[in-house]
C-alpha cells in the first residue's frame, strides 16, 4: 500500500467523487479509477458503495479512512522533522492538553519560547488525557498536559503545581444552586454526567462511597463542552474540571465545589527516548529548565 494512493483514496473520500477527486489530484479518471480498484484487488475488501450521485464508504472504507488519515498524519509530522535538522531552529511543537487550570501556564511558555525562536509555531490538541497518551505513544504529539490519574512510567514529566479542582456544573436555576457546595447525597437522585475517563470514575467512586452504586447516570461524554450544553438544557448535573467551565456565560451554566473538596494535579510530560524533531526538542529543554527553576 502506497502512500501516494492513500492520498488519492482520502481525496475520494472528501470529495466524494472520484471525477471530483481526479480534477483536484490533477490526474484523470481512468487513472484514479484504476488505482482505486488496486487497492480494493490487494486487500481483498470493497471500500466503495458506488451510487448514482455519490460514492458512500464501506464499514472496511470506514476502518481504512481512520487509519489512513492516522498514517499520513505521522508521516508528514516526520518529513517536516526530517526537513527541521539545520541550524535554524523551525518546525512546529504539538502538545495535547485538556481544559484545564495548568493549561493557564502554556501562553506564557509559548510567548517566550517563540521570542527565542520566532520560526517555530505550536499545534494545540484538545482531549482527554488517555486520547492525548495514545497520541503521544504513535509520536503523533510531542508533549502532553495530563489531568491525573494516569499512568507515565514510560514518560518524563514535570508534575505542576496548579490543583484541578472538580465541580458540579449545573443550570443556574437547579435547585442546587442555592447551595455553597454539594455532596454526595445530594447528588443520588439526580440526573448526572460523568466523565468517561475510567481512571477517572475510579476516583470519583472513592469520593462518593457506597453512594456511587445508586447515581443515575444519564450520560458519560470524554469533553466538557457537550456535557455542558446538556446542563444548559436542564437534561443532568456534570461532574466536571472548574477550569473546563472558565469561559462560559454564567448566566447559562454555574458550577458549585464538591465537598469534601475533590482535586486532582496534572503533569506536563513527553515520552522517554523519542526521537524529536529539533524544535520540539529544544522545546521540551526549555520546558525542564523554566519549571524546573520556578
Amino acid at each position: 500500500m502506497e502512500i501516494r494512493v492513500l492520498r488519492y483514496f482520502l481525496t475520494v473520500v472528501r470529495e466524494e467523487s472520484i471525477t471530483k477527486a481526479a480534477e483536484v489530484l490533477h490526474i484523470t479518471q481512468p487513472t484514479l479509477s484504476r488505482q482505486i480498484a488496486q487497492m480494493e484487488e490487494e486487500m481483498g475488501v470493497k471500500l466503495f458503495d458506488r451510487g448514482t450521485r455519490k460514492i458512500v464508504l464501506t464499514s472496511e472504507g470506514l476502518l481504512l479512512r481512520r487509519r489512513a488519515e492516522e498514517i499520513l498524519e505521522l508521516v508528514d509530522k516526520t518529513e517536516r522533522e526530517l526537513t527541521e535538522q539545520d541550524e535554524a531552529v523551525e518546525g512546529t511543537v504539538s502538545v495535547g492538553c485538556g481544559d484545564l487550570t495548568a493549561v493557564q501556564m502554556l501562553p506564557e511558555l509559548f510567548r517566550s519560547f517563540h521570542e527565542r525562536y520566532p520560526a517555530v509555531s505550536f499545534d494545540l490538541y484538545t482531549a482527554t488525557a488517555d486520547h492525548i497518551k495514545d497520541r503521544m505513544d504513535r509520536g503523533l504529539t510531542d508533549i502532553g498536559l495530563l489531568l491525573e490519574p494516569i499512568n507515565i512510567e514510560k514518560y518524563d514529566f514535570i508534575r505542576l503545581s496548579q490543583r484541578e479542582k472538580w465541580v458540579v456544573v449545573m443550570h443556574p436555576d437547579s435547585p442546587l444552586a442555592k447551595q455553597d457546595h454539594v455532596t454526595a447525597a445530594d447528588l443520588v437522585d439526580k440526573p448526572l454526567i460523568l466523565p468517561r475517563r475510567l481512571s477517572v470514575q475510579s476516583e470519583l467512586a472513592s469520593w462518593f462511597g457506597d453512594d456511587f452504586n445508586r447515581l443515575h447516570v444519564l450520560f458519560t461524554s470524554n469533553l466538557p463542552s457537550n456535557a455542558s450544553i446538556m446542563v444548559h438544557n436542564r437534561l443532568a448535573y456534570s461532574i466536571s474540571i472548574q477550569a473546563s467551565i472558565s469561559f462560559w456565560d454564567k448566566e447559562k451554566i454555574i458550577c458549585r465545589p464538591l465537598y469534601p473538596e475533590l482535586t486532582a494535579t496534572s503533569v506536563l510530560a513527553w515520552k522517554r527516548q523519542q526521537p524529536f524533531g529539533l524544535a520540539a526538542s529544544k522545546f521540551i529543554a526549555y520546558i525542564k529548565n523554566t519549571l524546573n527553576t520556578q
